[in-house]
């Protein structure tokens, strides 16, 4: 499904394109799926699995929530960067995959949310101050969306070089500038 989707688009996507690429006849694809769609909910459900898995590994390997933050995109942007057919298909496709598949993506998205918020603790009342109620979500958002048009772009070789820019962006609200710009240059 993955090559399918990122050769065709998943519009342009058939299940003559998906055999095609997995080697099996369209009787043992209707075997295991009733439509393109399930092929691809059930592909999208287990990239993000991983993907998600290898986030919260390397959110989890650092000592502090600023360089598990920085660790976590990190195994993100690497997974994003050795898969593009994977990328595209969890990253770009899903916003045209139809109402079920976007559900899941609203839902991936929001995932990444409570890694951020949990940047919050520890802050001084002065620092809480300057952070909305949708702080997080926009940070995942605008992370998310420069991803997704590195990929859109054909660059998804080179989007572990967006490390700093993301580590920067999303720690600069709770640091600040200097600090968020420190942690972002150096490992």
């Amino acid at each position: 499904m993955a090559e399918a989707v990122a050769e065709h688009g998943y519009a342009g996507a058939t299940v003559g394109h998906v055999t095609s690429h997995a080697a099996v006849s369209r009787r043992t694809f209707y075997e295991h799926f009733s439509s393109k769609d399930e092929c691809f909910l059930a592909a999208y459900d287990s990239v993000m699995s991983g993907l998600q898995e290898r986030v919260l590994q390397g959110f989890e390997e650092a000592d502090d929530w600023p360089h598990a933050v920085k660790s976590g995109i990190r195994a993100m942007l690497q997974f994003l960067a050795a898969e593009p057919s994977l990328a595209r298909l969890c990253m770009v496709e899903p916003l045209v995959a139809g109402p079920v598949v976007l559900e899941r993506y609203d839902a991936m998205i929001g995932s990444f949310v409570p890694y951020f918020r949990s940047g919050r603790e520890g802050r001084s009342p002065e620092a809480l101050a300057r952070l909305s109620p949708t702080t997080e979500e926009a940070l995942v958002g605008g992370m998310i969306s420069l991803i997704s048009r590195r990929i859109m772009a054909g660059q998804t070789a080179d989007l572990e070089d967006l490390l700093p820019d993301l580590v920067e962006f999303v720690l600069m609200p709770y640091l600040g500038a200097a600090e968020a710009a420190e942690i972002a240059e150096h490992d």
